[in-house]
């Protein structure tokens, strides 16, 4: 069952007993969430019998479907559901309930039935923060941060990051327009933070004080021949590199940090980091994320 992938017109209604959790997507073949998910409820199961019953899919959900899609899962008997490309924002208008963290984000990726209604989650943000501090032993707050991207996951981490109180932050964009764009959109969900624009990089990135942070949130690396977003020769010191993509686990970025004598790391750790905090919020209990990580790391293994 992990490896399938269901189309919404295939499901049929849910045993009784079973409670139905889900990620959606299009394309969703890809995702390795199932794995994740299924390792963790096996470890809620040895204590508690009733995670037995638990069971998380991967669903096909073109984008024009999905106002369909949401009150015919609840109807079948699913509970918890996981969003991914394209659904994180255009879902908003189809909830009845947005938790303010990801009010103020603008997007979601989690769905928790609640009170008769889909209630909107976003745990990308806390994905990120606990894989920072995994990877690098620091809290964010400790950092100048650096996001590269203006789309929906710099989104996450521009706000997640404002939300720890890191002691400054900057934006980098291709296109400056965007990531003024995303910035005046954070300002006005009530992030009043102040965000510095960059629009070029014809200099090292100025910090002689405080360890600085970049986060990698653009799909640059996904294909591995693709450049960086950024070169990390504009930065010296204490640079620490976090890249969100984790497939490949090596990108060219992180390729050049290590070169340069950075620490870094790819974004495997977030994928589990949000993944725990979701089935958190659906089960109400803390969750392996440790068993999250080795399903992870198996997926990937074989791929």
């Amino acid at each position: 069952m992990l490896e399938q992938t269901f189309l919404l017109d295939q499901l049929t209604d849910l045993p009784a007993d079973e409670v139905g959790l889900a990620v959606l997507g299009y394309p969703i073949a890809h995702s390795i969430s199932p794995q994740l998910h299924e390792a963790a409820l096996e470890v809620l199961a040895e204590k508690e019998a009733e995670f037995k019953r638990w069971h998380y899919r991967k669903i096909e959900v073109p984008p024009e479907d999905l106002h369909i899609a949401l009150p015919r899962l609840a109807q079948l008997g699913f509970r918890g559901l996981n969003l991914t490309i394209p659904h994180k924002v255009d879902v908003l208008p189809h909830l009845c309930s947005i938790d303010d963290r990801a009010r103020a984000m603008g997007a979601v990726n989690t769905l928790s039935w609640e009170n008769g209604g889909w209630k909107g989650y976003n745990t990308d943000g806390v994905g990120l923060s606990r894989a920072i501090r995994q990877a690098f032993h620091r809290s964010v707050e400790e950092f100048d941060v650096l996001v590269l991207g203006a789309g929906g996951a710099a989104r996450a981490a521009v706000a997640q990051c404002l939300f720890e109180g890191c002691a400054s932050l900057s934006l980098f964009n291709r296109s400056v327009d965007r990531a003024e764009q995303l910035c005046l959109a954070l300002k006005e969900n009530g992030l009043k933070q102040e965000i510095s624009v960059i629009e070029s990089f014809s200099a090292p990135f100025e910090n002689t004080d405080r360890p600085v942070l970049v986060i990698n949130a653009t799909s640059l690396g996904l294909q591995v021949d693709d450049p960086p977003p950024v070169d990390l020769d504009y930065f010296k010191g204490d640079t620490c590199v976090y890249d969100m993509v984790y497939n490949p686990p090596v990108t060219e970025l992180l390729s050049q940090a290590k070169r340069n004598g950075f620490s870094w790391a790819n974004g495997l750790g977030m994928l589990v980091g949000q993944a725990a905090r979701s089935l958190e919020i659906w089960s109400g209990r803390s969750v392996s994320a440790d068993a999250m990580s080795r399903a992870a790391t198996s997926a990937m293994i074989g791929r």
